[in-house]
């Protein structure tokens, strides 16, 4: 372990008693190099490793035994031993080494039958401890297009009629915190976030609306408008080391771009050392995060459900810019510096985007036992008078015939959230 980080007494207490020596090197080895950075984990993450071994070394030797073989067998005829696969160690050679390994196909398939057995039993526990979650997925008002052309590619939930505000400036307030906006009254994710864990309540957006709305708390806020400086930096330095420093494979890249965290004077996150390896991580890692607004909305709520599990996300996509040519994309180079062309918002652009981010994201809850059957999504579009929701049965709004005014769905939100 790294000298900083200091594991859970209970999975420490797993790695002394020699389980991760007992499994398959490839296996215990790819777990043991994920917990090397535990401080920068996410409490959801450290309960996954924790439950995953904790399953494993209570279960039955002899059916931990039966359920592992395959996976011995075929690193037997791949080769892997002690010099080539040092235990407790997973670095890009081993990556390399399966990858060109001609049996590899074979290995993910035993890796995968493994988790088919081992995934189920530890759902189950997180099935026995759900509770009412909230998801609001905010589009941009800027949109040319009407309520019946939106979320067209979601094929499930009812459409509840609503009565907008007169301003459209007290719409997003209103939904968010059941008052106008001068009320400067607190957000449904303040609130939870209050009441709730670390980590718990995330706000994340294109703009800085949320964040004007949020204020400073115990909340998750990421803006892409407000990592503008983060942004700026990372695009310089990244396209520097590619020009300018001897990297010569992905390795050093990789050990490159960890360098590149963010400073407290970048952003709130930069305070926190887990949210500041997660913002570093997911805008170097996605596709066009860097470089686009609704991209690093899309990219960074997936990553939020994967690794945080939150219980309340509110995510807020703009209008992006039309892509000016592709090369500045590739070698991330600022588009406004490095192409005289205008910007120019891309609002049919977006809108084509967003139908298909909508559906990603609405999936990617649903892969996970935490949201299954007990979470409500709202789809909604500022300024307009309806909304798309998917919720279990006895969600309120469910039964909704006759429009309903913004206030009154904040105080359904909170409700289904005991707050």
């Amino acid at each position: 372990m790294a000298a900083s980080s200091q594991l859970s007494p209970s999975l420490q207490a797993l790695i002394d008693k020699g389980l991760f020596d007992r499994l398959p090197p490839t296996f215990s080895t790819f777990f043991f190099e994920q917990i090397q950075e535990w401080d920068t984990l996410f409490p959801a993450e450290r309960s996954y490793h924790e439950r995953l071994f904790s399953l494993i070394d209570r279960s039955d030797a002899a059916v931990v035994e039966k359920l592992f073989e395959p996976l011995r067998r075929i690193e037997q005829v791949m080769g892997v031993n002690e010099k080539n696969w040092p235990r407790r160690h997973f670095t890009l050679d081993q990556v390399d080494f399966l990858n060109r390994s001609a049996h590899y196909p074979e290995w993910r398939k035993t890796v995968s039958d493994i988790f088919a057995r081992l995934d189920p039993l530890l759902d189950q526990e997180m099935s026995r401890k759900g509770h009412a979650r909230l998801v609001v997925v905010i589009a941009p008002a800027e949109l040319p297009v009407s309520p019946d052309r939106m979320w067209l590619r979601i094929k499930h939930g009812k459409r509840i009629p609503l009565e907008p505000p007169e301003d459209v400036a007290d719409y997003l307030p209103l939904l968010l915190t059941g008052a106008r906006r001068k009320d400067r009254a607190q957000t449904i994710t303040a609130g939870y976030a209050l009441a709730k864990e670390p980590y718990a309540a995330w706000s994340i957006e294109a703009g800085s609306g949320l964040s004007d709305l949020d204020g400073p708390g115990a909340l998750v806020t990421l803006s892409y408008d407000r990592l503008l400086d983060y942004r700026a930096r990372l695009t310089h330095e990244v396209t520097h080391i590619l020009k300018t420093e001897d990297v010569r494979g992905p390795r050093q890249l990789v050990a490159k771009l960890k360098e590149l965290k963010i400073l407290a004077s970048e952003g709130d996150v930069g305070r926190d050392p887990v949210l500041a390896e997660f913002t570093r991580a997911t805008l170097l890692s996605g596709n066009g995060t860097l470089l686009i607004n609704n991209t690093f909305v899309e990219w960074s709520t997936m990553q939020a459900v994967r690794r945080a599990r939150p219980s309340v996300t509110v995510a807020s996509f703009g209008i992006r810019n039309k892509i000016k040519p592709f090369t500045s994309l590739l070698i991330y180079a600022d588009q406004d510096k490095s192409n005289p062309i205008p910007t120019q918002m891309d609002t049919l652009g977006t809108y084509v985007d967003l139908e298909i981010f909508y559906q990603y994201i609405w999936q990617e809850f649903e892969k996970y036992p935490e949201y299954r059957h007990n979470t409500a999504y709202l789809f909604v579009g500022e300024g307009m008078d309806e909304l798309l929701a998917i919720a279990p049965p006895d969600f309120p709004l469910l039964t909704a015939r006759q429009p309903i005014n913004l206030a009154q769905v904040f105080g359904t939100m909170k409700d289904w959230l005991s707050l």
